[in-house]
This record gives structure tokens, C-alpha cells and sequence, in this order.
């Protein structure tokens, strides 16, 4: 149930990152939930774990890390294109 929920608060953040900065991401739900994990990791890394935790991801880093993830995502998918 906690390998669930993850994923569930992942595809969240994900999906507010994608939100803020205005873009969808490649995958759908996939996508979301692998911006999530990958953004609560980087955010985890460069900011510490601080403020609200949801099935052990940090809220406000791994937001910022998501945004993160997917700005250099778009900007490394405009580059191939």
C-alpha cells in the first residue's frame, strides 16, 4: 500500500509541476508520476527535506525538484527536435 501511495502523491506533484510551468509532459499519467519520483529525488538532494511529508516525499522540495526536472525535460526535448 506505501509503493501505492508513492506513486499516487508522485503523480500529483507531477502534475502540479506541469501545471505551474505550463507544460504537458510526454506519457500522460506515466509521465506525471515519473516526474514526481524523479523530482522529489532531485529535490530531496538539493534542498534538504523540510516542511509537510506525504508517504515519505517531502511536499515543497520535491515540488521544486519536479519543476526542476521537467524545465531542463523541455528544454532537452526542444533541443532533439
Amino acid at each position: 500500500m506505501g509503493l501505492i501511495l508513492f506513486l499516487i502523491i508522485g503523480g500529483i506533484i507531477g502534475w502540479i509541476a506541469g501545471i505551474i510551468l505550463g507544460k504537458d509532459l510526454p506519457g500522460g499519467v506515466i509521465g506525471n508520476i515519473v516526474a514526481g519520483v524523479v523530482g522529489s529525488w532531485i529535490g530531496s538532494s538539493l534542498f534538504g527535506s523540510w516542511g509537510p511529508d506525504l508517504a515519505g516525499i517531502a511536499i515543497f522540495p520535491a515540488l521544486l525538484g519536479a519543476i526542476i526536472f521537467i524545465f531542463i525535460l523541455t528544454l532537452i526535448l526542444r533541443a532533439v527536435k
